[in-house]
């Protein structure tokens, strides 16, 4: 019996320690993109993305959001979800066109900055495309986020969210990021 203990705890030990060699290896910033057309005009789809205390009628995930103090003139949003909280500024808010939010703490393993470009695409649609600007420091992070969740997931479910909001299932896509 304490061989097979033994043996299974090398065997877990040696799994943590190939999850972290290969966390090691993958860059600490990443770049990934997910864009889908949303059956809304440019202005009504902005007002929804701006429009944060709202954010949980359409996003499952999503408990509430709290107005926090601005930071260098800019708004603070924390988002309170079944993931826990993450608070985030507003850098960039250029109506109908660009949003930028980035995560305004450096408490969690991760860090970064999500780019919300919304175009026209016919008489009402209209393209939404999210770029995530992200950096993971934990190795173990690195490789889930990578080999496990993926890049996409959070980008493609808030896309999946937003197009049932304006009553349209979408297929997001994944470009090239800029």
């Amino acid at each position: 019996m304490i061989w097979l203990a033994a043996g299974v705890g090398l065997c877990l030990g040696g799994l943590v320690g190939v999850v972290i060699l290969v966390g090691l290896t993958l860059p600490r910033l990443h770049v990934a993109s997910s864009r889908a057309t949303i059956a809304g005009a440019p202005d009504a789809v902005w007002e929804t993305l701006v429009d944060f205390a709202e954010h949980p009628s359409w996003r499952p995930e999503v408990h509430r959001y709290e107005r926090g103090p601005d930071r260098d003139g800019r708004p603070l949003w924390t988002e309170f979800s079944k993931y826990g909280e993450l608070p985030m500024l507003v850098e960039v808010a250029d109506a109908p066109t660009t949003l930028r939010t980035r995560i305004a703490t450096d408490r969690l393993p991760f860090g970064g900055s999500w780019t919300w470009e919304l175009s026209p695409h016919g008489d009402a649609a209209t393209e939404v495309r999210i770029t995530e600007r992200g950096e993971i420091g934990n190795p173990i992070f690195r490789f889930m986020a990578r080999w496990v969740m993926g890049y996409h997931s959070t980008m493609d479910r808030f896309l999946e969210n937003l197009g049932r909001r304006f009553g349209t299932e979408v297929e997001p896509e994944h470009p090239d990021a800029a």
